[in-house]
């Protein structure tokens, strides 16, 4: 799909909603995508603080959240939510010894 970016305007929105309502959360890489228009990527690489902290703010459960072992040492939690009508989609990125060696790697 070749989006306009009209057609981005909800999820440019989001992003522009959750500086104002959010503004004390870690700072991260936000995208949208002209392929998923309605979508909003938000990247957390300095750890899994950085992602909890945006992932109870947005108010999706931990039960929602998958981990996967990416390469030898480096893994990544992804979990998805709604905000301001705008599909979210929250990656964070950390090593295996940052992670819970509880933590058992699930589908993503």
């Amino acid at each position: 799909m070749n989006a306009t970016l009209a057609a981005q305007a909800v999820a440019l929105e989001a992003a522009a909603q959750l500086a104002r309502a959010l503004g004390h959360l870690p700072g991260a890489t936000v995208t949208v995508d002209r392929i998923y228009p309605g979508q909003l990527c938000v990247g957390l690489h300095n750890g899994l603080g950085d992602f909890e902290a945006w992932r109870e703010a947005l108010g999706i459960p931990a039960a929602d959240v998958c981990l996967k072992e990416f390469r030898a040492g480096a893994m990544y939690l992804k979990a998805t939510g709604k905000y301001a009508g705008a599909e979210i989609e929250l990656t964070g990125f950390a090593s295996v010894a940052e992670g819970d060696a509880a933590c058992a790697p699930s589908a993503c």
